[in-house]
């Protein structure tokens, strides 16, 4: 659903003439900590650096793919998946953190998002006919993998803000009850929604690292099992995003 024959749009991404092409398969870090991990495993093994605005890109060799981030928030989470787009990519995952909002999720389980609803302020300006949705085979494909990895998975629906220390409770708990939203983050539904505009497969990977569904804010990042299950989770990405579409 591309709409760059809009002649009323001032600025689209484009691919410069010196820029060379980038693999279809690639993964978008949300946070610096597994971004900063997955640019020196490539460059490790010989990767190739390039140039991403604020952020890092780095292509792996054998199989072709690419890491790209970090990039927070959906602004900037949009601004290099739109470049990422132009240089060739067609299939992105996203890999980051979420709140838990539903009472079945706890810190270190891993969420596969099926449907996104925006709080945020970029989806709006990417009209589309339909909600956005993340590519049903393409997590279906993630959900067999971590599957044949013993790891398991949740669905639902993700919540995106523009504002963490504005969340209400009463808006998470209407989301949860009226909405079904399981989870909120800040990235998702923007990706979503420019994947579905741009036409290419996406979908995410969010590991679970606080817990809003009550009365108080409980923090998990510093805890075991949601750093063990988020390296655990990010690794098996890494070892099989080459071969997705495939």
């Amino acid at each position: 659903m591309c709409r760059d024959e809009d002649t009323n749009i001032l600025i689209h991404p484009r691919r410069g003439k010196k820029e060379r092409k980038i693999p279809q398969n690639g993964l978008l870090l949300v946070n610096p900590s597994e971004a900063s991990l997955c640019h020196r495993r490539l460059k490790q093994s010989e990767g190739e650096a390039r140039f991403l605005f604020n952020s890092e890109l780095t292509l792996a060799g054998d199989p072709r793919f690419f890491v790209a981030g970090p990039a927070i928030g959906a602004p900037m989470a949009v601004m290099c998946m739109e470049k990422l787009i132009a240089l060739g990519a067609k299939r992105i995952i996203l890999f980051g953190w979420c709140g838990a909002i539903g009472e079945d999720l706890k810190i270190g389980d891993i969420v596969l998002p099926t449907k996104a609803r925006s709080g945020e302020g970029t989806s709006q300006y990417y009209p589309l006919a339909c909600p956005p949705a993340p590519d049903i085979k393409l997590r279906e494909h993630i959900a067999n993998i971590y599957g044949d990895h013993g790891v398991n998975v949740h669905p639902g629906c993700v919540w995106s803000t523009d504002a963490v220390y504005r969340e209400d409770r009463r808006l998470l708990q209407a989301l949860n009850l009226e909405d079904q939203v399981v989870a909120v983050d800040m990235e998702f539904s923007a990706l979503c929604t420019v994947a579905c505009f741009r036409n290419i497969e996406f979908a995410a990977t969010l590991v679970i690292s606080d817990e809003l569904g009550g009365n108080t804010w409980r923090p998990g990042f510093s805890k075991e099992r949601f750093l063990e299950q988020k390296e655990q989770a990010l690794i098996i990405l890494l070892e099989n995003i080459g071969t997705l579409g495939e």
